[in-house]
């Protein structure tokens, strides 16, 4: 399957000790619902399966479309960018022998209000303050936005970020703390006076917003 990433909590609003994996099918549903029927007749997965199941308690799973306005911004690598370089960014191409990565991701959770235009309006407001946020003076050189992804199975009128913070800049750099980042430059974009006033409108869409910080494993694409 085209993982994108797999990791675990480290602290938020999703409960500790639960696998979070997150896969790309560009072609949309028709593509996931195909390579699920292939990888369903292999014996490595059905093993697979069979071995995972006694440690699980529970298991769901929803389905995102990523928002259109990750095309508009250069510094938005989205999704497929991370599958085709598969950490790159930290220890090389295919490269899974970084044990001491001191990077983490960050989901952001928006909940809005019931409505066909509550997501389109939310959508509206973050664009034209993103660039603000993103070039705040002061924010972390390692800190990225992966994508911004929208509810289409499951939770609906959900909005998702996912953050990259800390690990590498680059091969052969040195490691940056991943919540050192984080902070510092939650602290920066505090001062983009574009992102404060599209937070104020997108408030007024919002009934609920949670964070989680996770630990990506050595094999995961985005880390």
């Amino acid at each position: 399957l085209p993982l994108a990433f797999f990791g675990f909590p480290e602290t938020g609003g999703i409960a500790l000790n639960t696998a979070v994996h997150l896969y790309h099918y560009p072609e949309g549903h028709v593509d996931r619902l195909e390579q699920r029927s292939t990888l369903a007749k292999k014996d490595e997965w059905k093993q697979y399966l069979g071995e995972v199941k006694a440690c699980m308690m529970q298991q769901s799973s929803g389905i995102f479309v990523e928002a259109g306005l990750v095309n508009d911004f250069e510094e938005v690598k989205r999704l497929k960018y991370w599958i085709e370089n598969d950490g790159s960014n930290n220890d090389g191409p295919g490269n899974h022998n970084n044990n001491n990565n001191k990077g983490i991701i960050e989901l952001r959770k928006y909940q809005l209000k019931l409505g066909y235009d509550t997501v389109p309006k939310f959508l509206q407001s973050y664009s034209a303050a993103l660039s603000s946020k993103l070039n705040a003076i002061g924010t972390h050189p390692t800190t990225q936005l992966a994508t911004v992804m929208v509810g289409d199975v499951g939770s609906l009128n959900t909005v998702y970020e996912v953050w990259k913070h800390g690990g590498k800049i680059s091969i052969g750099d040195s490691e940056f703390c991943g919540l050192h980042a984080m902070e510092q430059s939650r602290i920066a974009s505090r001062g983009a006076k574009e992102w404060r006033k599209g937070i104020a409108k997108i408030a007024e869409l919002a009934v609920s917003f949670d964070t989680t910080i996770l630990k990506p494993t050595e094999f995961s694409p985005l880390r």
